[in-house]
């Protein structure tokens, strides 16, 4: 292992810190997601809370300032922060959603111009770690989502392998690479 990567044991609880302090958190689990979406298994995580948030995760990525953010949200949420309309569930992030308007000051960070949010509705049964993961976020700050884009760097395709992860990760300003399979957290110093 590269003297710059550091290997160590992290809990929802303490990926939930490393985002509140606005951190960029990279997620890798499982089986890489199929189709043109992220959807918590080779994901860049951030704290929606922050106005900046675009800024900030489309300078790591090295990718144009105006592209948009979507959102993981736990789907027993969702009707109240969205209007969802007749859309029961959006598992594979196809649709942008009204923000409802009393929630849009909380979620800056994936809020597009026009009021609307590209949303993945998540259960524990798609993906047992990444709700549980979005779940501690909502306990701690009252927010059932998470800012999600996908694993990469600008021109380049998801993230397949972990070496490709831990490979994006020194190309870049991003530091964090979670497996809550294993619990372990990839730090990466720059």
């Amino acid at each position: 292992m590269s003297d710059n990567i550091i290997l160590e044991d992290i809990s929802y609880s303490d990926v939930v810190d490393l985002l509140l302090e606005r951190n960029i958190v990279s997620i890798f689990q499982g089986r890489s997601e199929a189709g043109p979406r992220a959807l918590g298994n080779r994901s860049i995580l951030y704290d929606p809370t922050d106005p900046n948030a675009r800024e900030i995760v489309n300078t790591a990525k090295k990718r144009e300032w105006w592209r948009p953010f979507a959102a993981s949200i736990l789907l027993e949420d969702s009707h109240d922060w969205f209007d969802m309309g007749s859309i029961k569930e959006s598992p594979y992030m196809m649709y942008a959603i009204p923000v409802r308007e009393e929630k849009k000051k909380y979620i800056p960070g994936v809020l597009h111009i026009d009021g609307t949010c590209r949303i993945q509705t998540v259960t524990e049964e798609q993906n047992y770690h990444y709700y549980n993961l979005i779940t501690e976020f909502k306990n701690r700050t009252g927010i059932p989502l998470l800012f999600n884009t996908s694993l990469n760097l600008a021109g380049e395709v998801l993230c397949h392998s972990a070496i490709d992860a831990v490979s994006s990760l020194e190309r870049s300003s991003l530091e964090y690479l979670y497996n809550p399979e294993t619990r372990k957290m990839v730090y990466v110093k720059n």
